[in-house]
């Protein structure tokens, strides 16, 4: 069965829709995964220029890029057996256990409470792909959801290392300023949803989600 997408729109209704889906008080648990930041950190890494390259090469490079080319795609699925395979894809591009626990996690809560609150049936999709598929069902703005999504990515990122390296308030603000332009263009970039573009070769990032499986002390779920 066909899934005909509404028109999207720029309204007030929109806007505060989507500031209340990645709002740090929408409860898919955000605030347990580290992204992998926290065994980066036990392994060295430290300072707000080297957390803001961090964070950077994870949205140019890394799991930024391919959630937000996940969110077109399933933002721009027309049937359930393509939003069903854009999912499978999702799984499979994974790059560690944690990974696929945090966008399997975060993906399954956000259904739950976008069903209960928005009135969607949404099955337990990951992360970025129920973004997609539950903003072109309530008509918001595509680009500007997935600008929303990266930003919440970053500023959740940020978050883990006051925690994880006392990083103060404003120089946690000053890294989601300055790489609130890296989320706009990651999120133009990606408007197509073309799964044949995907690619990470943010590294590090993903040897540090490895290692966080097998690491003896932690805070953090990945």
């Amino acid at each position: 069965m066909a899934m005909d997408a509404p028109t999207a729109m720029h309204t007030d209704t929109a806007v505060l829709t989507l500031a209340q889906w990645f709002s740090p008080a929408y409860p898919i648990g955000a605030f347990g995964y580290s992204h992998g930041l926290e065994a980066a950190v036990e392994r060295g890494l430290k300072g707000t220029a080297a957390l803001q390259d961090w964070i950077s090469d994870v949205l140019e490079h890394g799991s930024g890029r391919a959630d937000a080319t996940f969110l077109a795609a399933a933002y721009l699925a027309h049937t359930p057996d393509a939003l069903h395979e854009i999912d499978a894809a999702a799984r499979a591009f994974a790059p560690s256990r944690e990974r696929l626990l945090e966008t399997d996690k975060q993906g399954t809560a956000f259904c739950q409470i976008t069903a209960d609150v928005f009135g969607e049936d949404l099955s337990a999709l990951t992360y970025p792909v129920a973004v997609g598929i539950a903003a072109q069902r309530n008509a918001l703005p595509q680009t500007l959801t997935a600008q929303l999504y990266l930003h919440a990515f970053t500023s959740n990122l940020v978050a883990c290392a006051q925690r994880l390296i006392g990083l103060g308030q404003t120089e946690a603000q000053a890294i989601i300023r300055a790489l609130a332009p890296l989320c706009i263009q990651i999120a133009n970039d990606t408007q197509h949803g073309d799964l044949a573009m995907l690619s990470s070769t943010a590294f590090r990032a993903d040897i540090a989600s490895m290692h966080h499986e097998t690491q003896y002390s932690r805070i953090f779920r990945t």
